[in-house]
């Protein structure tokens, strides 16, 4: 069996897959959806991930078609995984770099897999979108000393960026908890489990976190400044009308 996950470029209704890939689309893992037919095993997740699970490539080949979507198309973020089916195997799965091996495919393990997969490109799009606020962050820095007041109202507009990321990161990923279906199912938390560790989607998870935190202490560090350059020049201009009502009442005292 071939897996691929995408990061959708644009967003799909669940009657668009259904009506273009001939299945129904039922609630799944985490707020998620899954269906799948002779052909499909197909998994949405609720941060715009779409995987899909079938005997051979081509034919996922052909659903991405049917969906208008296309491997060629630019900055498309894609993580596919080969998965074998031996029924010999003494274990129920073995999970390395290269392939996932499964005992017996079940809708819950592929769901599973589907779901940690579906984490891993969700994660290396938001690495990406990080690199981008990185590089920004980077700029705004090396021109603090040119930094004027009046791009306050910018640098809140990048900083309320950062907080919409960290959101989204924390709240649409689901990585800092693991999904309530695993509490009662001990194969498919191991499962999941196993992913997560070959995917290093915890260690990943605390990288892009810690960078998070950088680019805020950078901003903050700006907006100390601005607001620093603020308060100067607002006690400039008391020390100047104090100045004029001196003069002026210097003036009217020598009249």
């Amino acid at each position: 069996m071939n897996l691929l996950s995408l990061y959708l470029p644009r967003p799909l209704t669940l009657q668009n897959i259904e009506y273009s890939l001939d299945l129904s689309l039922n609630r799944g893992v985490e707020n998620g959806y899954y269906g799948h037919n002779q052909k499909y095993h197909v998994v949405l997740s609720p941060f715009g991930v779409l995987t899909l699970i079938s005997n051979h490539k081509q034919e996922i080949l052909e659903a991405l078609k049917l969906l208008n979507l296309s491997l060629d198309e630019k900055d498309l973020i894609t993580q596919d995984y080969p998965i074998i089916i031996n029924p010999d195997m003494t274990k129920t799965f073995d999970v390395s770099n290269e392939a996932i091996t499964l005992r017996e495919t079940s809708p819950l393990a592929l769901n599973i897999i589907s779901l940690a997969i579906s984490q891993s490109v969700g994660l290396e799009h938001y690495e990406k979108r990080l690199d981008v606020l990185f590089i920004k962050s980077r700029r705004i820095v090396e021109s603090i000393h040119t930094f004027s007041i009046s791009r306050r109202s910018h640098l809140m507009q990048f900083a309320a960026q950062l907080a919409l990321t960290r959101h989204d990161m924390v709240s649409n990923l689901l990585l800092l908890d693991k999904p309530n279906i695993l509490w009662d199912e001990t194969e498919a938390e191991a499962l999941y489990n196993r992913l997560s560790f070959v995917l290093e989607l915890d260690d990943r998870h605390e990288i892009a976190l810690s960078k998070l935190s950088q680019i805020k202490e950078d901003v903050m560090l700006v907006m100390d400044i601005i607001n620093h350059k603020k308060s100067e020049f607002l006690e400039w201009i008391i020390i100047v009308l104090i100045m004029v009502e001196i003069v002026m009442g210097l003036t009217e005292f020598l009249r």
